[in-house]
């Protein structure tokens, strides 16, 4: 076990020190550092400004609840002119009311915001951070803990490992990490455990907030950003978290937090605060001065009162206030910094970034960045992504059925419906003769068979959906690739659509008694497999465009009704006017269930209506025996041919014929539902590519 008084960086040092010695790079390509020599880094921030547009609201009347948007645009500013400064080693906490612009500064401050709408600079060691690099030498952890609930604490914080530590550090050196990692946390207890959800107990919320803040630092970042880490959490797990941050800040860490109301205690561990009021700042100080700095504005804390919540409670009140609210706390503020600048001057550190970032790998930070830290352009030699392609989706595939397993409910829900849905078409459509009764049977059987697989695959909305900020949390930063999570998406569904494909395959093939034997099962299955896997896919991408549940199962429901209705059931291919053809050409359903008509009925030999069989589905079908025989005889005499009551009248192709489903062959059908699946595989990756970049414009 790993030694919890150990810093857990120590234990890759050995590591990144021979992927940086000497023997392992070409002298020509670096230059020598010192690495005894301490390299501090300084975020600076100044002047940030950052504005939306928001439609004005109008009141409708005699109606004082009802407002409808208008037309004209008005801007709100949510950063005014901010500035300040946090240091390696420090814990800048940012505080203020709800809509004070704390979680935007921290956007802002981590990169989370597009660079055309934000104004003013943000600098590391004096140069400007660009989008890449920051992704890199930072971390960014979420108000939500988005965790999967059935993975343990220690297997979370493995996977995060697998995907964030490069692949030069081994499997034991990972191992390593995650254990000391695990004692830093305070997790060493709750390794074992489940993390949980609200169906299944697991870990405590502050025990779930160290996890989450466990797997964004599992590489040891120089900059680590948290949105609201103590929300929801009672006073001893808020404390609990915030000390771990100042241990992680310590290590040579930038931290910088947005916390709505601090305890003394968590006051105490911070090295800097800003107070925020509606986008403008009103104290941007150390914790001690806080005191001072209110008993100089005219509002002295009183000694037994918590400086942050009186300070708090001032600000309120002159939010409230009628004059000129809070512009006066601003301007002091200004003047008091003005003052601080002069009497008190901090060192700035001298030393290019690309030096202290190499000299912070060269001691063991940074981990995922691997020894590409070489080259004298920084960003560009850095290594995107930890590992390589197939490495993550080995990864990603492996956490994905680790954590569906062990939520076999999910699958059996699945598996149910599709043996109720098949019991019930087998015994509905039980032993179908080879009649028109029969074969008008067979249409619906098939019809409504393709069209239900399509509706059991809407399953992938809502678990697509319960990964999705999950998905977008850690490609933020580069975990992994957007198309090593599809592949992997598409290859863990697979096994499972086997079993359903074969499930309803079997119970229903031969107790309905579809025609063509082994080989006619073979392609009933295998086109029930490709309708499955459209589906999923096409699902997976309807995910990919939705944010809500309720909004894709509505989507998805009106869709599948089109598609059924073009299908070529309910009306032929040839029977559906020109301007609707197109739908049926991309109806999912069409290719599936002419897929499986064609071979229901492609034998020429096989014949589905002989003789006196003719009238059925007429008005003459009840009509005695002996008289269907005489109208036989009679057709005959007109039609010139001799039909008896066992001669063949309509043959499958014949039927097929009529359907209108002899454009595209079987064969040729199943290949076009498998490639509407990669189609729809691949719309979904555009979707997360293009959709889950998690910046505000």
């Amino acid at each position: 076990m790993a030694n919890p008084n150990e810093s857990p960086i120590s234990l890759l040092a050995d590591e990144q020190n021979i992927i940086n010695s000497p023997a392992n790079r070409p002298e020509d390509q670096y230059e020598v550092i010192d690495l005894n020599h301490s390299y501090p880094f300084v975020l600076s921030f100044n002047n940030l400004s950052y504005s939306v547009k928001v439609r004005q609201r109008l009141a409708l009347p005699f109606c004082w609840k009802c407002n409808l948007d208008s037309p004209e645009m008005n801007t709100k500013l949510l950063l005014d002119d901010i500035s300040g400064e946090a240091r390696e080693g420090e814990m800048m906490a940012i505080l203020g009311a709800s809509g004070a612009g704390k979680s935007t500064l921290i956007d802002a401050l981590a990169g989370r915001i597009e660079k055309g709408s934000i104004k003013g600079t943000v600098t590391l060691n004096g140069e400007v951070l660009e989008s890449r690099l920051l992704k890199i030498i930072s971390a960014y952890v979420m108000q939500d803990d988005l965790l999967f609930p059935m993975l343990t604490v220690e297997e979370t914080l493995m996977f995060a490992a697998e995907f964030r530590l490069h692949r030069s550090v081994t499997k034991a050196k990972k191992k390593a990490r995650v254990q000391a990692l695990i004692d830093q946390l305070g997790l060493r207890s709750a390794a074992k455990t489940f993390i949980g959800d609200e169906r299944h107990r697991g870990v405590s919320g502050g025990e779930r907030r160290r996890v989450s803040i466990g797997i964004d630092i599992i590489h040891d970042p120089i900059l680590l950003f948290l949105d609201e880490p103590t929300s929801g959490l009672d006073s001893t797990s808020a404390f609990m978290v915030v000390n771990v941050l100042q241990r992680i800040a310590k290590s040579g860490s930038i931290v910088i937090m947005s916390i709505h109301q601090p305890s003394y205690r968590i006051l105490s561990l911070l090295d800097s605060l800003i107070f925020l009021s509606h986008g403008q700042t009103v104290y941007n100080e150390t914790p001690d001065n806080l005191s001072k700095f209110f008993e100089e504005f005219g509002h002295p804390i009183p000694e037994n009162e918590n400086r942050s919540e009186f300070a708090l409670d001032i600000i309120r009140d002159l939010e409230e206030s009628t004059s000129d609210g809070i512009a006066s706390l601003v301007e002091f503020n200004k003047l008091w910094q003005a003052t601080r600048k002069i009497d008190e001057v901090r060192d700035k550190p001298n030393v290019p970034l690309k030096d202290a970032i190499k000299a912070s790998i060269s001691k063991g930070k940074l981990v995922s960045a691997g020894a590409a830290t070489s080259d004298s352009n920084l960003t560009s030699s850095v290594q995107t992504f930890a590992n390589p392609f197939w490495i993550e989706v080995i990864v990603i595939s492996k956490r994905l059925s680790t954590n569906s397993r062990r939520m076999p409910e999910l699958f059996a829900i699945r598996l149910g419906t599709v043996l109720v849905t098949g019991f019930i078409l087998a015994t509905l459509y039980w032993h179908l003769h080879d009649s028109p009764k029969g074969t008008r049977k067979r249409l619906g059987f098939f019809a409504f068979a393709m069209t239900t697989i399509f509706y059991i695959c809407a399953r992938e909305i809502p678990a697509f959906l319960l990964e999705r900020n999950i998905f977008i949390r850690e490609t933020a930063y580069n975990a992994y690739r957007h198309s090593s999570y599809v592949l992997a998406h598409s290859l863990v569904s697979i096994p499972s659509l086997i079993i359903l494909s074969l499930t309803l395959a079997v119970i229903t093939f031969w107790a309905v008694g579809l025609s063509g034997g082994f080989k006619g099962f073979v392609f009933f299955f295998l086109t029930i497999f490709a309708s499955f896997w459209a589906g999923s896919s096409f699902m997976a991408f309807i995910a990919g465009l939705v944010t809500h549940i309720i909004i894709g199962f509505t989507i998805v429901v009106g869709i599948l009704g089109y598609f059924l209705l073009f299908c070529g059931f309910y009306i032929s291919r040839d029977e559906i006017p020109w301007y609707w053809k197109w739908f049926h050409y991309i109806s999912l359903v069409k290719y599936p269930f002419q897929g499986v008509l064609q071979n229901e009925f492609g034998n020429p030999t096989k014949c589905f209506v002989s003789g006196v069989q003719v009238f059925d589905d007429t008005p003459f079908v009840d009509l005695p025996f002996p008289t269907k025989i005489k109208l036989l005889e009679s057709m005959s005499n007109v039609l010139g041919n001799n039909m008896t009551s066992t001669t063949c009248l309509t043959t499958g192709m014949k039927i097929l014929e009529q359907r209108g489903v002899t454009d595209i062959s079987k064969w040729n059908c199943f290949w076009v539902t498998i490639a509407f699946g990669f189609f729809f595989r691949i719309l979904f990756y555009f979707t997360l590519l293009f959709g889950s970049k998690n910046k505000r414009r």
